[in-house]
């Protein structure tokens, strides 16, 4: 049987009793040989089929895109956009679902906090950052990601989160935000939920639409900036990797995701993503999931060489 590795999640019965219906009639979660938990087939799916879709935890647009898509869902904005400070909403529906953290978020000046991410080019604070504003609003529990697994830190990586650290706790105190809100803020929190983003965090690709699309999918692409944004999720958090999937994940117009099969899949068989871009050779692949997801990929594609 190929190895394969997932970002973990913990506790099941918590996403039996949120997802019945949904894990009894198309896969069920259930132990691998080497990798932890997997996700299974419960009966056989045909090619192009949905699996499930799966509502982000948390999402938030990339610094490039922010005033190009939606503040929430990261939809890409019309005409009709309705606005807030600084950003704006696809919709009164969404503008309304962001209170969770956009009322906290508005209190604080962000500029230097927004500097240090784009300067360093990291993507993961802002999501953390998102959090905390969830957390103190009392929308989400600050163990929220905890069932999660994280990644290892290195001695390295945890001196190089603290000024991240710093500007945000910095900015809420700025805002006037109490000691008592902000009291589960510690280092260790942040360096926490850090570690869980870093490999269960997903890159949002929204699907081209029009020419006008492509063009500026081509111009973000010479960027080195293909994503509108990123996002965490519960369910896809199942999903162990392999350099040959049988599912993928796929975004249409927003930050939904829609998990498809690639191809015919039988009862009990294992389904499988990949976390990478599939057409890299082996050891580009090898490499990149060493250093990113801290796991060799030990796949039938891999074992094989190709």
């Amino acid at each position: 049987m190929p190895t394969f590795h997932t970002p973990l999640l913990h506790h099941h019965s918590r996403l039996q009793q949120a997802f019945p219906t949904l894990i009894r009639l198309r896969f069920e979660s259930r132990f691998t040989e080497s990798a932890g938990r997997g996700v299974f087939a419960t009966r056989k799916i045909g090619a192009g089929d949905l699996i499930h879709t799966a509502k982000p935890i948390l999402a938030h647009p990339s610094l490039s895109t922010i005033n190009t898509v939606c503040y929430f869902c990261l939809k890409k904005l019309t005409s009709t956009e309705f606005h807030g400070k600084g950003v704006a909403f696809c919709s009164q529906e969404c503008k309304e679902n962001a209170k969770v953290f956009y009322e906290v978020e508005t209190k604080a000046d962000w500029l230097a906090f927004d500097d240090y991410c784009r300067n360093k080019g990291l993507k993961y604070p802002l999501l953390v950052k998102r959090l905390a504003c969830m957390v103190i609003s009392g929308a989400a529990s600050a163990e929220s990601l905890d069932i999660l697994q994280p990644s290892n830190l290195s001695h390295e990586m945890v001196l190089e989160m603290e000024e991240g650290y710093g500007l945000l706790k910095r900015g809420f105190a700025m805002a006037n935000i109490s000691d008592e809100q902000m009291a589960f803020l510690t280092k260790k929190w942040y360096n926490s939920v850090l570690a869980r983003i870093r490999i269960n965090a997903f890159r949002i690709e929204l699907a081209v639409g029009s020419y006008e699309d492509l063009l500026s999918s081509a111009s973000a692409c010479v960027e080195a900036e293909a994503a509108v944004g990123n996002a965490v999720y519960m369910l896809p958090s199942l999903y162990n990797h392999d350099c040959d999937p049988n599912a993928h994940i796929v975004w249409i117009d927003s930050a939904d995701a829609q998990l498809k099969a690639l191809c015919d899949v039988e009862e009990d068989e294992e389904l499988r993503i990949c976390y990478i871009d599939v057409s890299m050779d082996r050891d580009a692949r090898q490499s990149f999931l060493l250093q990113g997801f801290g796991f060799k990929c030990n796949c039938l594609r891999c074992s094989s060489g190709d």
